[in-house]
């Protein structure tokens, strides 16, 4: 195995690919996960927390959909699941290019 910080921080940043395409945050990052997970160092955990982040905000909005119809709270969750899937990806794109590990909000365990 290799260390590869760079490749980490790609796939950090492979999230915001839906901001310029408006899909693919979590394909970009689950097809890098999946063919680097055994050649680079620290793949793995990467992305298994990018992907359970991704997973979750994928619950989250699903869950907002029917809360727009109580007083538009489900429009301050999709403004707030926003901000947070802007934010989170570059500060653990930081971490993982310095070799800290990654911390996401919010997110569930699907894949451990």
């Amino acid at each position: 195995m290799r260390q590869d910080n760079q490749l980490l921080v790609i796939t950090h940043l492979s999230q915001l690919i839906s901001l310029v395409t408006g899909f693919g945050s979590l394909i970009l990052p689950l097809v890098l996960w999946l063919t680097q997970k055994e050649k680079v160092y620290q793949m793995d955990t990467h992305g298994k927390n990018i992907i359970n982040f991704q997973l979750s905000l994928i619950l989250y909005c699903i869950i907002c959909i029917p809360l727009i119809l109580l007083f538009g709270l489900g429009l301050l969750g999709f403004i707030g699941l926003g901000i947070i899937s802007i934010v989170f990806p570059i500060v653990n794109a930081i971490k993982a290019s310095r070799g800290e590990a990654p911390t996401y909000p919010l997110s569930l365990n699907f894949i451990s």
